[in-house]
This record gives structure tokens, sequence and C-alpha cells, in this order.
């Protein structure tokens, strides 16, 4: 079960198919990149049609960021194989090992598509989506409410400014106090 979820990582969503790349592809086959390479070009009438497979290009390969080079580009053109284009590297590719990891590919996929067509899926989907709608709503009366506090606490702080203001003016217009406590002439001062 391990090993179909380590290959389930390594298929990722291409122009709307579920595709494997050819270097993961290699991996799990344990032979080259090249050599599976010159095996599908050999046997390239089995893989026409975009069902099967086709050329990753430089914009999908720089969007999901894998199999990028040092010097920053790929080198070589990936190839991204579908579920039909694995099943067709069966007959390609004979090896004992090459037909186990085949068809832990093949379950994998088969596990990926009913994953996908769950009804449970679904109804947690729009269970989720209305979450996010609820949350949304929440979030607009917050915010809504904040800004009320936030214009009324504006309206307490100018009525505060003004009250300053006319303070320091009433100041302004009173006579100078008298100095509380003992005060001293200064002809008394010899």
């Amino acid at each position: 079960m391990n090993d179909i979820q380590t290959i389930q990582s390594k298929i990722y969503e291409i122009r709307g198919y579920k595709v494997m790349l050819d270097f993961d592809l290699a991996a799990a086959y344990g032979v080259e990149t090249a050599q599976l390479k010159r095996q599908v070009r050999r046997n390239m009438q089995r893989f026409e049609g975009d069902d099967f497979m086709f050329e990753v290009t430089h914009d999908e390969i720089l969007r999901c960021q894998f199999g990028t080079s040092s010097w920053g580009g790929n080198r070589y053109t990936t190839f991204a194989f579908t579920e039909l284009g694995v099943a067709m590297l069966s007959s390609v590719l004979r090896s004992p090992a090459a037909i186990q990891v085949n068809r832990d590919i093949m379950r994998a996929f088969v596990s990926l598509r009913h994953l996908i067509m769950l009804p449970d899926t679904s109804d947690r989907l729009e269970r989720i989506e209305r979450e996010i709608k609820d949350i949304k709503e929440e979030m607009n009366d917050i915010l809504h409410d904040q800004n009320d506090i936030n214009e009324s606490i504006r309206a307490q702080l100018d009525a505060i400014s003004i009250a300053f203001a006319e303070l320091q003016a009433d100041k302004s217009t009173l006579k100078p106090r008298r100095r509380i406590g003992f005060v001293q002439d200064e002809s008394d001062v010899r």
C-alpha cells in the first residue's frame, strides 16, 4: 500500500489529464530516463494522441517546478504519460520488475479515480464551500462592525479635541492667580 501512495504522490494533473512524468516512471521501473525515452521513441505508434502521452512544455514545467536542471531549464523534453500511456508502457518495457511496477501504477490510478468519484467527497466539498461562505459573511459583518466602532471612536476623539481647544481658549482669558502661601515683599528683603 505504501508503494501505491508513493506512486500517487507522483501523479500530476497537466492539461486536464492525470499523468506521470518520464523521470518518475524511469525511477519506478529502475531504468534511466534516456532508456525509457528510447523505448518510447522506437514504439511511437503505440503512444499517438494526447490521451496516451504528450510532451510537457517549458511553461508547464515552470508552473509545476519539477524536472529542472541546475542551469534553470529542462535540457530535454519531458514526456507525460496518462493512465493509458502507462498501460502501453507495459508492452514496451517487458522485464518482470516493470510488470510489477506497472501493476502498482495501474492500482494507483484506479484508487485515485475511486477517490475522485466518491459521492462522499462531493458532499464534503459542498459542506466546505458552505462553511467558507459562512466565514466570509461573518468576516464581512465583523469588518462592518469594526468600521462602525472606528467611526464612533473617531467622533469621540474629535469631541475630546474640541473640548481641549475650548479649555485652552478659556485659560487664556482668565486673570492671573495670586500665589498661595507666604509672600514676602521685596522691600522687606535687606
